[in-house]
């Protein structure tokens, strides 16, 4: 059985996944599996990888989305830790075998990640003040924005067995809505090394597929309203929550989307009520 089940969700992006796949196999740490989930790619990524032999274990499903892939991942792996990496990230030679060491010497935490170097439009950028990840308690940041990327981060299997999976549900802010599943509960350490390396500004990016990408957020606060929270961490929770609805509903009102104006309007006043605003 490996240490580390690596596992790199992905559709239609067989460029990017083979630099991805080298960054994996380029590993110093080599006890390691590494799934790729095709979630319906029709790019040749079938032809490039399904006859692919041990450590690389190849799984086709019809288009599902990121979090299906992701969920199937976790099923099909067997490692103690788990790593994720999108198809479209790097990771440097020494990832695993920092991670792996961190873990080793602290036996009871459950989770890490690790700074990462942005590259956008083939430039190397630097995180605005508002991306600066935050080390141990991370609950409050995960409110506002995603401040934990996948490709970074690694966990032992017992969490997810804990917090649950990815939800499938979610076209997007699939990982937004688990990190605050996790983040209300314990501690996620920061390794201060940049050992991923992220691309953007390209147009597959999910984050750049829907509009009103607010209300998935608003759709998983409204969940985690329904977790077993501290007082300060419930207040926190609605006070973004409607933060939130101000922002989706002005939107909405700008694109002439009445139906999601008025659910945004609702679920501000009615937190507790889900409206289906994800659906919109």
């Amino acid at each position: 059985m490996p240490e580390i089940s690596v596992i790199i969700p992905t559709h239609d992006r067989l460029e990017f996944l083979q630099k991805a796949v080298e960054s994996v196999m380029d590993q110093t740490f080599s006890d390691f599996e590494l799934l790729i989930i095709d979630d319906g790619s029709t790019d040749g990524t079938f032809e490039k990888f399904s006859g692919s032999n041990y450590p690389i274990k190849y799984h086709y499903q019809p288009r599902m989305g990121v979090s299906t892939a992701r969920n199937r991942g976790i099923q099909l792996s067997s490692g103690n830790l788990i790593a994720f990496l999108d198809s479209d990230d790097l990771w440097k030679p020494e990832k695993l075998f920092v991670q792996k060491e961190f873990f080793d010497k602290n036996p009871d935490i459950l989770i890490c990640q690790t700074e990462e170097i942005w590259i956008r439009n083939g430039k190397r950028v630097n995180p605005k003040n508002k991306h600066t990840k935050p080390t141990g308690y991370i609950f409050n940041e995960s409110l506002k924005l995603c401040v934990v990327s996948p490709s970074s981060v690694m966990m032992r299997r017992e969490l997810l067995e804990i917090t649950g999976t990815f939800d499938e549900k979610l076209p997007s802010c699939e990982d937004y809505d688990l990190w605050l599943r996790i983040g209300y509960r314990l501690d996620v350490p920061l390794i201060a090394d940049p050992l991923v390396i992220k691309f953007g500004g390209h147009s597959d990016q999910l984050s750049r597929m829907f509009t009103g990408i607010d209300r998935f957020r608003i759709y998983s606060l409204q969940k985690l309203l329904k977790e077993n929270l501290t007082s300060d961490q419930n207040k926190l929770t609605i006070n973004e929550l409607k933060y939130k609805c101000d922002i989706l509903k002005n939107g909405a009102l700008k694109r002439g989307n009445i139906l999601l104006f008025l659910k945004a309007f609702l679920v501000k006043y009615v937190p507790e009520n889900n409206w289906g605003i994800e659906k919109y």
